[in-house]
This record gives structure tokens, C-alpha cells and sequence, in this order.
């Protein structure tokens, strides 16, 4: 099998391609040979490429910035995603794609289905909505997985931020009105790859079963500052020596951003369990995995001084 995995400079394509190998051929393009901001290119780059399977981690993630680049955000996270999907239809080649909490309003208390109504609050939200609805409208075998709160422990996200700011500050002010699950991108790959290695010989039967949108994300639920309060404490009882003594909860409107936040992240993973049977793990299982990852590949003193 001929699978192209976009993104595998980022966190979750970057954990997905060792365990996609295990299926295939993987087909990593840089960005210039598959450049998602020219989407008028792209069916010509797949018609090369010859892929039996497209998994798209590949996005615009940079969520203030949209607000000014709303162009980009959507020619990368809804027209690009369009192209893919009209080119997938056309060949009947199976697509996996991955969408955010942020298409929800963040309101309520209750998780999140997969056929909730949408309400995206910002642009960057709105553009990976645009983009789930025309892969969905180009009617061919797909899977949109709906994520939230990724990070890993490489590149640039909450946990190696707080790693570093711990080690600097020693008072930590950090949101407690925004819920949601925290999720590795190893416990996205590793579902996502089990998929397709359990169904390689029919994922289109499979997607046309069970296809359509399904949440993904480590089980339970936290604020931003439990999800801090639990990366430092790991950290410390790992031995790392941190500077932090206090992390103090605020509110939303303490900490104003260009974008606006869902306040409620929580998604219902049921038909995950329910379609695929598959469960995940909870979020603090994963983190302490990778709080592991974090301590040996890095070093104490390099998560002391790590940029996010």
C-alpha cells in the first residue's frame, strides 16, 4: 500500500509515520512538492504521487495569527483539504483527515458529539470547519478525526512551554475556565494506525461503513491549569529541578488573545469506541508517557532551557 502522509515535520505526523510504515510504502513530500497554500496544484502532485491512501495531518494551526492571514488559513485548511478530497472521490482512494474542537461554540458543559452543531468562534476554527464540510460534499470513503489539546514531547506546544516557563518563573498564572483533554500525538498515531492496519485491505468498505467524523482524543478532561499543575508536578517527581512554586488558576478574560477560545473542549469519544472499538488512553496516562519521552530524550538540563 502507497500511503501519503502529509505534515511529518509536525507532531502528528511526525508520530504517525514510523507506525504507518508498518502498512506500506509511506510517501512524505516536503512542503514544496505538496504545497497546501496552492491547492490548484495538488491533484496534479497526487496524480504522481499514485497513493493507494492520503492522511492529512498537515494544517494551519497558528490560531491568533489567522485572525490577520485569514487567506492562508483557509486556502491551507479548507481549500487544500477540498482539492484532496474532490481528487480521492474521483479515484475512490480512502482519506484520512483531522479536525479540532475549536468548529464547536465552547459552550455548555456537555461533550461534544460528531453531529453537534457547529459554532466556530474564530477563523481558525471556521477554516477546519470549511474543510471538513468539503470533504464531506466530495462524497468519497473518508475519515475526519476531530482532536483536541495535541502536544508531544517535541516541537512547539503547551507541555514544553510550561516545562520551560517552570524552570524560569516561580509563579505560573495559567487559565481554569477552558476544559477540554489533553492528547499526544502518539495516542492520535496510535489509534489512526491501528485503523488502517487492522482494514488496509478494504478501509473504503470501512470508511463507507463507519466513515464520516469521529472524535479523537485521550480520555477524560482537565482545565489548562490542571493540565500545568500535572505536567510540573510529573516533572518534579521525575527529578527535575524547577523553579515554579505556585500556579495560580485564572480566568479567560485574565489572559486575552486575537482569537477566542471554546470554553468547553470536551469531545464524546463513544463512537470511537462504538464504530472502531477502540478506546484510548486517559489523558494522564498519556502525559506521564510522555513527561518519560520528555526527561530521557531531552535531559534535566535541556528541559530547563527548551523553547517552545
Amino acid at each position: 500500500m502507497r500511503i501519503l502522509l502529509t505534515g511529518t515535520s509536525g507532531q502528528v505526523g511526525g508520530a504517525l509515520r514510523p507506525l504507518l510504515d508498518k502498512g506500506g510504502t509511506v510517501i512524505a513530500p516536503s512542503r514544496s512538492a505538496f504545497d497546501l497554500s496552492k491547492p490548484e496544484t495538488l491533484a496534479g502532485a497526487l496524480d504522481g504521487f499514485k497513493p493507494d491512501l492520503i492522511v492529512n495531518p498537515a494544517a494551519y494551526t497558528v490560531v491568533d495569527r489567522a485572525e490577520d492571514e485569514r487567506e492562508l488559513a483557509f486556502l491551507i485548511n479548507a481549500k487544500a483539504p477540498a482539492a484532496i478530497a474532490e481528487w480521492s472521490a474521483r479515484h475512490r482512494v480512502p482519506l484520512i483527515h483531522f479536525s479540532t474542537d475549536y468548529v464547536f461554540a465552547g459552550s455548555g458543559n456537555k461533550p461534544w458529539r460528531e453531529d453537534s452543531p457547529a459554532g466556530p468562534l474564530s477563523v481558525y476554527g471556521g477554516s477546519k470547519l470549511a474543510g471538513d464540510l468539503a470533504i464531506q460534499a466530495a462524497g468519497g470513503p473518508h475519515l475526519i478525526a476531530r482532536t483536541s489539546w495535541v502536544y508531544a514531547a517535541t516541537g512547539a506546544n503547551f507541555l514544553r512551554t510550561i516545562a520551560r516557563l517552570a524552570g524560569e518563573r516561580e509563579e505560573l498564572r495559567i487559565v481554569a475556565d477552558q476544559t477540554g483533554a489533553p492528547t499526544t500525538a502518539s495516542a492520535i498515531a496510535s489509534v489512526i494506525s491501528n485503523i488502517v492496519l487492522s482494514n488496509a485491505s478494504n478501509l473504503s468498505g470501512l470508511f463507507a461503513r463507519h466513515g464520516g467524523v469521529v472524535n479523537l482524543t485521550c480520555a477524560g478532561e482537565t482545565s489548562w491549569h490542571g493540565f500545568a499543575t500535572a505536567i510540573v508536578d510529573g516533572l518534579k517527581s521525575r527529578g527535575v529541578k524547577l523553579l515554579v512554586e505556585r500556579i495560580t488558576p485564572i480566568a479567560t478574560a485574565d489572559f486575552p488573545t486575537k482569537a477566542k477560545r471554546p470554553g468547553n473542549s470536551r469531545l464524546d469519544l463513544s463512537q470511537l469506541r462504538d464504530r472502531f472499538g477502540l478506546a484510548p488512553p486517559t489523558w494522564q496516562e498519556a502525559l506521564s508517557a510522555e513527561l518519560d519521552s520528555l526527561v530521557t530524550r531531552q535531559g534535566e538540563q535541556a528541559v530547563l532551557t527548551m523553547r517552545a
